[in-house]
């Protein structure tokens, strides 16, 4: 899947990813490559990426949201 990951003042991350790990205001949860359409709202918390070299990542996040749609995640994230 597509990741994107930016802020109103930087991109995070972009690039593919085969799974993103994310913290949801209701808890914790992951998606993986063609996940089903989704909009959550995130918490504060640090968001993991894993590429598709096996490279992981974790970037920290004070709220936010996730679109999930055509297998791209594309994340609106504030610091």
């Amino acid at each position: 899947m597509q990741v994107e990951i930016i802020t109103p003042d930087t991109v995070l991350f972009t690039g593919p990813a085969k799974l993103v790990q994310l913290p949801g205001t209701d808890g914790s949860f992951e998606i993986l490559d063609r996940h089903a359409p989704i909009i959550a709202t995130l918490g504060k918390g640090k968001i993991k990426v894993i590429d598709t070299a096996g490279v992981t990542q974790f970037i920290d996040i004070n709220s936010g949201v996730l679109e999930m749609s055509d297998n791209k995640a594309n994340i609106l994230a504030e610091q």
